[in-house]
């Protein structure tokens, strides 16, 4: 044991952070001692010492209170002691620090969470949802009528939303009990007429109020689970094995496939309690797969025997990152339980990582961080908790100060941007007091002009011919869902918003509303999905002087994927990176372009709508880490007319359930996409002129797209063709010919992402509705064959002129909002051809 014993004592001496526990009961409460061994009920209870559990359990609480080994030994004991000493004693034994409390379970004589501050210098509190609704159902609602939808949703929202303000130095999380009620087969589009009946179904129950109906447990799950990533809040899920009140079949953790597939709560981090024992390998599945998947051993520790322990740990260390498993102690009721569950976590914990040692998968460095990772570290990060560096005096527990502070998520935020793009491409944003976005703004957005969306990247007013003028006024609406502590300001939230005519209901010129409508056609029609992925080509630029003048050159000249230019730029590259990743945007890959200062970032693919709010935030991103640098980085299609242009390349797939469906599965195929990916493909060429008005937005969008650039100048396609305007690409591993995407080369840094990729969905599903094919392919330069291809639009003024003739773009995307952005194209044609040398200018602004 020599080589293990820097392992042993960093397990016997880490403190803990148990993140999942109840109160504790006075020793005169109702509830049977016995249940700090069992989950059993009535009749069954009365076996409970005859378990293995029971007979372990009760040697090791005898031997801490030196008391004989006897049931009735202990509890007298505890009647004697009184439950303030017994706590006390428990607790400096487990060597907790911290203990979060879901204080939504009705026990008898349970002391409130403030009471246990007593004994561990932090308490947290975690908030049952079902109990809260039921609360709520339980008093009589406003206006003393009877409980609708409206009203419970208004009460439930308000009450959920006011938490982490009213508890704002102890409130860390939700938890859902769903497995108890209905089962984990969370449906997240649970319909109105569906919730409505759900509800009717509890109130004809009778009180006091018990939620058992599926339609409505899933409405307020997903209420709440809006809510969580609104103040980014993790969800604690019961899973597996509990009391008789559960059908097991049903806590399955693989249930929750529907809710972990749905891109809206993609960021929002879930927890999967006790260990989802008997189902421990599902869970450990699931957090390997899936990065908002947390998993937590309590109850499993220690309600097994020491081999069922030992082999449900083990399972979830199968495959999932020790990162994301954390330890609690589900203890409940009685202060015995807090201290048995750390003891047999130490214990088991310890005997794991050293059969890892003994097997050779880990080192013991390794095996000592996991120790701490799983005791307290990824709680501390998960529920954002942060660790003082001094340790405490665990033999005077009325005197810890609190070592752990939480750290107030909504404290720091001083100001919320709420960004819009216009339909120039331009990001923009309106700026509020956080106090004010919650109270007020979240609920009735912000005003806003209707001429915002009629503005061109040369003046800051509405354009002729877009019929928006400074008459009428739309609300930003925040989707909460993406909003986002701002990496570079950490004072500082940012959120994107939809363009509301009054709350709820949407205005037609709303570039993400758009792509919502295009996409619905898309799923409704073909049961598709559309996907995307984009690499954003930029240039750095440095401010120099010349003669007394501001001038911006780029920031070097080195050549294509040169190391030199990757280390001069390292501090800013990585900043942008690491920045990107907290805010859960995935970079694939980063690299010096050709052009002088020009650099490459290129993002994973995913829905997409996300995957436009995702770059609307890697533009901000870039221009601001830039800045912060003292450069300017610029998105502008051709910087220098005399160098390599700037684009944004999109690749794009279709998947149907999940499944990539643009590459050939098992069907003949020519190309090597099925059929319905050539259809989608063979509308996107067809209708590329006209979508180029949004994807290719300004005149200097133009300069960019030359013949021999690699940037797509012909109305054509090929198989990993670079001069081609669509290429198909086959993905590392794919079958030999097997394409998964296609990639449009005329996409630049001046779209607005949302409107572009609505372009591209409506000349999709225009391919679909009439099985269009592709044309064979161009295997050569299409600047060699000219005379076999056309030429794409050669200005914007080509482009808009195909816009206007484009009868499905105006069925689809919408008349009114391809007027404003006619007038807008229109604006810019007309402006800078008349100021020749302005296009300099756009550097500020793209």
């Amino acid at each position: 044991m020599e080589r293990f014993a820097e392992l042993k004592e960093a397990v016997e001496t880490v403190e803990l952070v148990d993140s999942h526990a109840h109160n504790i009961v006075d020793v005169d409460s109702t509830v049977p001692f016995l249940n700090c061994f069992s989950e059993a009920t009535g009749d069954a209870l009365s076996y409970a010492p005859h378990t293995i559990n029971f007979k372990r359990s009760l040697k090791e609480i005898a031997e801490l209170y030196g008391s004989e080994l006897s049931l009735r030994a202990v509890e007298e004991y505890r009647t004697s002691c009184g439950v303030e000493s017994i706590t006390a004693k428990c607790l400096k034994a487990a060597r907790i620090s911290v203990i979060l409390i879901d204080d939504g379970l009705e026990l008898d004589k349970k002391h409130d969470i403030e009471w246990h501050k007593n004994f561990v210098p932090v308490v947290g509190r975690i908030l049952r949802i079902e109990h809260l609704a039921e609360k709520i159902l339980d008093e009589e609602s406003p206006g003393g009528t009877t409980w609708t939808l409206d009203s419970f949703t208004e009460v439930f929202m308000g009450k959920l939303k006011s938490y982490p303000f009213k508890f704002l130095s102890l409130f860390l999380g939700f938890k859902s009990v769903a497995a108890y009620r209905s089962g984990l087969e969370i449906n997240t589009n649970v319909s109105r007429m569906e919730a409505e009946g759900g509800l009717n179904d509890v109130l004809r129950a009778g009180y006091p109020i018990r939620i058992t109906n599926k339609n409505f447990i899933d409405h307020i799950f997903v209420l709440a689970l809006e809510v969580a990533l609104c103040f980014d809040l993790p969800m604690q899920i019961h899973t597996g094995f509990g009391d008789k009140d559960l059908d097991l079949r049903l806590s399955n953790p693989l249930h929750l496939r529907s809710l972990l597939e749905d891109n809206r709560f993609s960021k929002c981090r879930i927890v999967l309690l006790h260990a989802s024992y008997p189902f421990s390998r599902e869970a450990s599945y699931l957090a390997s797969v899936y990065p908002q998947v947390y998993l937590d051993f309590g109850l499993a520790v220690p309600k097994l025997s020491f081999h069922g322990m030992l082999s449900s740990v083990k399972e979830l260390l199968e495959l999932a990152p020790m990162k994301k498993v954390m330890f609690s102690t589900d203890g409940c009721a009685f202060p015995e339980s807090f201290y048995l569950g750390a003891k047999k976590a130490r214990e088991i914990v310890f005997a794991v990582l050293r059969d890892a040692c003994i097997d050779g998968d880990l080192s013991i460095s390794e095996a000592i961080q996991a120790v701490k990772d799983m005791f307290a570290e990824n709680s501390i990060q998960l529920y954002k908790i942060k660790a003082a560096a001094e340790s405490f005096d665990l033999n005077n527990i009325a005197s810890i100060p609190p070592k752990l502070e939480i750290i107030n998520r909504v404290q720091d935020v001083a100001l919320v941007r709420i960004i819009w793009v216009d339909a120039s491409g331009q990001n923009r944003c309106r700026v509020v007091p956080n106090k004010r976005f919650h109270d007020l703004v979240t609920k009735n957005g912000v005003g806003l002009t209707f001429a915002s969306m009629g503005m061109s990247s040369a003046i800051d007013g509405p354009a002729d011919g877009t019929n928006l003028s400074g008459v009428g006024e739309i609300r930003l609406i925040p989707d909460t869902t993406t909003k986002c502590i701002i990496p570079w300001a950490k004072q500082q939230e940012m959120v994107l918003a939809d363009m509301h005519l009054k709350p709820g209901e949407a205005w037609e010129y709303c570039p993400r509303e758009a792509l919502r409508r295009v996409s619905k056609v898309l799923k409704d029609e073909f049961n598709l999905e559309m996907n995307a992925g984009f690499e954003n080509e930029f240039i750095l630029l440095k401010s120099i002087l010349v003669e007394g003048k501001e001038q911006w050159i780029p920031f070097d000249s080195t050549p294509y994927c040169s190391t030199s230019a990757f280390d001069a730029a390292f501090p800013i590259l990585h900043e942008v990176v690491a920045s990107l990743q907290s805010l859960n945007i995935v970079v694939e890959q980063v690299h010096a372009e050709a052009g002088n200062g020009q650099f490459e970032i290129a993002l994973g693919y995913t829905a997409c709508g996300i995957a436009a709010d995702n770059l609307v935030y890697t533009r901000e991103t870039i221009r601001a880490v830039a800045r912060k640098h003292g450069l300017l980085a610029t998105f502008v299609p051709k910087y220098a007319l005399d160098d390599i242009g700037s684009g944004s390349h999109v690749h794009i797939s279709l998947s149907k359930n999940g499944e990539n469906v643009f590459m050939a599965h098992g069907e003949s195929t020519q190309h090597g996409m099925s059929l319905i990916g050539e259809q989608f493909m063979a509308g996107v060429l067809n209708h590329l002129p006209s979508i180029m008005a949004f994807t290719a937005p300004v005149p200097n969008s133009y300069d960019r797209l030359q013949p021999n650039t690699w940037s797509g100048a012909y109305l054509c396609w090929g198989k990993e063709n670079r001069e081609a305007s669509l290429r198909t690409a086959c993905p590392p591993g794919a079958p030999d010919g097997a394409v998964s995407n296609f990639e449009i080369k005329t996409f630049d840094g001046c779209t607005n992402p949302h409107l572009a990729l609505a372009s591209i969905v409506a000349a999709g599903i225009d391919g679909l509705r009439k099985h269009l094919r592709l044309p064979e392919p161009v295997d050569d330069n299409p600047d060699n064959v000219k005379d076999k291809v056309k030429r794409l639009p050669k200005s914007l003024s080509e482009s808009v002129e195909a816009l206007e003739k484009d009868v499905v773009m105006k069925d689809l995307i919408g008349e009114k909002l391809l007027t404003a952005i006619k007038g807008v194209r229109k604006a810019e044609i007309k402006y800078y051809s008349e100021n020749k040398d302005a296009w300099k200018k756009l550097i500020h602004r793209y």
